[in-house]
Order: structure tokens, then C-alpha cells, then sequence
């Protein structure tokens, strides 16, 4: 079982983090710094690309994996589409146990009660001409950028 430890800095407490993910026995560490930018959890979606069947995601603080519950609750479907678990340290939670599956049903909720645009962006057009001149499909700019394929579709048609 592979240990893949996450954390977003953000503040001083991140570098704590950091250190408390290395003590849990975490194989390796990655860290991003959420700037507001076009893709601000690449290291996040790259450990989901990675992770395998009986690896585990740890996280000092549940919050790192999301800014909303629409954005945790993807996080733990991809994991458990790929067999992988996650462990929040100051939670002292995972997916893997009863309570674990307390906080999914916990989450559903929270997910269900969130305005459905709060976890969406605006993608400016500039990146989406840039993704199209690189040759990626409309599809695959609306998952990448995070928003939807309408609005990659009414940017390009915008271009046009």
C-alpha cells in the first residue's frame, strides 16, 4: 500500500502539514499553492491520475481536498473509483471505516443543501483558444478548465 500525502498551503500551518504527513509515513508528499489561477489543484488531479487500488490519500486537514463539498465528494468518488481510500489526520477519519462512510452521507447532504454553480469558474477565453490551438477537444477543455462544455462551446463561437 502506497501512502501519497497532500496538502495546499495556504499558511504558515501548511509547512506543519507538511511535516505531519512525512510523520504518518506518507512514501511521498506533494504540495500546491492555490493562487486563483486556471488550475489550481494539478497536483491533486495528478494523484488521482496516479493512485491505485489499495494506495491510500492522506491529508492533514479534510478542507484540502475541496472548497466545497461538491469538490470532496468528486475527490472520494474518483478514489473510490480507483480502489484507493483517504485519511484526514486532524479528523482522525477515512473512507475505509463506519465512520468514514458517516462522513460521505455527511457530505451527500452538505453537497445537496450547496448552490450547484459555487464549485464552478469562469474560464477566460484565452485559455480555452490556447487549448483548442494545442488541438484539444471542447470536451476535454470543459473538463480540464472546470466548467462546462456550454461555455467552452459559447467562447469558441464567440471567436469565430
Amino acid at each position: 500500500m502506497l501512502r501519497i500525502g497532500y496538502v495546499r498551503l495556504r499558511d504558515a500551518a501548511s509547512a506543519e502539514d507538511t511535516a505531519t504527513l512525512k510523520a504518518a509515513g506518507c512514501h511521498v508528499v506533494r504540495a500546491e499553492e492555490p493562487d486563483g489561477c486556471q488550475d489550481e489543484t494539478a497536483a491533486l488531479d495528478s494523484i488521482l491520475d496516479f493512485i491505485g487500488e489499495g494506495d491510500q490519500l492522506v491529508v492533514a486537514r479534510l478542507a484540502s481536498l475541496g472548497r466545497s463539498a461538491h469538490a470532496m465528494l468528486d475527490v472520494l468518488r474518483r478514489l473510490d473509483s480507483r480502489g484507493a481510500t483517504v485519511e484526514a489526520l486532524k479528523e482522525g477519519v477515512s473512507n475505509a471505516d463506519a465512520e468514514g462512510r458517516a462522513m460521505l452521507a455527511v457530505l451527500q447532504v452538505l453537497a445537496s443543501a450547496e448552490p450547484a454553480f459555487s464549485a464552478r469558474r469562469r474560464a477566460p477565453a484565452s485559455e480555452i483558444r490556447e487549448l483548442q490551438r494545442a488541438g484539444v477537444g471542447p470536451v476535454e477543455i470543459a473538463r480540464r478548465l472546470g466548467v462546462s462544455r456550454m461555455t467552452v462551446w459559447r467562447k469558441l463561437r464567440a471567436d469565430a
